[in-house]
């Protein structure tokens, strides 16, 4: 940050008193800019033992497919963005069950909040964000084409909590260069 969004003065990057990480100052208002992890929230979207992706029609990781998930906005809950995001990029409408997979990833400051959820009409399309939407069972899910770790990630704990035959919370601690980074 370069200049104050309160008055529009320069900033200075430094640890204000009684903080211990250097944030943007601003000496005109005394103004102090914290800036805070992203939200992501989305579905691993559930129809009798499959689960339906996006194959994404935007940057980054353009044509490989994702979970239907995006930024969570101002004034709506995690799952009100989870449901949001799905319609947008899926359009489908599924039934929240319960928040399944949390993924920290510091190095990109962001935070994944994905929802088990179950489609229970039958009804899935392609938004503007997604050239294609498919229900893939556990083996046919295209491993190499999927667009970002969290995805991986949470494809593989499904995988593994439908074989047990029970579904819990998983929190994953990501600090590694995403896949988008390394193309």
């Amino acid at each position: 940050m370069n200049f104050c969004s309160n008055c529009g003065a320069a900033t200075i990057r430094r640890v204000p008193e009684g903080d211990n990480r250097p944030r943007d100052l601003c000496d005109q208002c005394g103004t102090i800019h914290y800036q805070n992890p992203k939200i992501i929230a989305g579905c691993v979207v559930l129809e009798n033992d499959k689960v339906l992706l996006c194959k994404r029609a935007i940057e980054p990781r353009y044509g490989l497919w994702t979970l239907p998930a995006g930024f969570m906005e101002n004034g709506e809950t995690v799952a009100q963005a989870a449901l949001r995001e799905t319609w947008e990029e899926a359009r489908a409408t599924p039934d929240l069950d319960q928040l399944y997979v949390v993924t920290s990833i510091p190095t990109i400051s962001q935070v994944y909040m994905l929802y088990l959820a179950f489609l229970t009409n039958g009804q899935y399309g392609s938004g503007p964000e997604s050239l294609e939407t498919k229900l893939f069972s556990m083996d046919e899910i295209p491993w190499d084409e999927l667009a970002f770790h969290t995805v991986r990630d949470a494809l593989t704990q499904l995988k593994s909590d439908l074989e047990i035959g029970t579904f819990s919370l998983h929190c994953i601690d990501r600090d590694e260069t995403p896949i988008s980074a390394r193309v």
